[in-house]
């Protein structure tokens, strides 16, 4: 169920787009940037309001890769599953990240620090296996080793411990 505050942010993405066409996506990005990803009940108000059914916003929303119905971390490693980091250990790395975080790929940590995703390809392939930290860290030539300092590295950013 939506807060108070949530459903103000969803009305007045809405209002600011009404009698508009063809911004469904507009909607759905702008909420999703809010709330942090798109409850059912958003997308509820999303379809009441631009006269669609649920069935059509939650198609478009599923549609695209960037949209995301269940909460997310506050930072999102993603560990390359591309062909030179399969190659030199990155498999390797997402397990030791999984046991860990005791969460496995495409979850969330209970505590919402954390979400766990692969990607097809980092573009560091000279530096295989990498992984990344809300797409602006780096951390490369990895090894299963590596992984609790990288899990104390992210969580210390928020104050928390693994």
């Amino acid at each position: 169920m939506l807060q108070q505050e949530e459903i103000k942010s969803i009305d007045t993405i809405l209002s600011d787009v009404k009698g508009q066409r063809g911004i469904l996506i507009a909607v759905l990005q702008r909420s999703q940037e809010k709330l942090g990803y798109l409850p059912e009940d958003a997308m509820k108000m999303i379809a009441e309001q631009l006269k669609l059914s649920l069935s059509q916003v939650y198609g478009v929303a599923s549609f695209y890769k960037h949209f995301h119905f269940k909460p997310r971390g506050k930072k999102i490693v993603k560990v390359c599953a591309g062909t030179a980091c399969h190659v030199r250990g990155g498999k390797a790395v997402l397990t030791e990240m999984e046991s860990k975080l005791g969460i496995k790929e495409g979850e969330t940590t209970a505590d919402r620090a954390v979400t766990l995703e692969t990607v097809g390809c980092v573009g560091c392939c000279a530096l295989a296996p990498v992984l990344t930290v809300n797409d602006q860290d780096l951390y490369g030539e990895l090894t299963p080793k590596m992984v609790d300092d990288i899990i104390a590295s992210v969580r210390s950013e928020h104050g928390t411990h693994v």
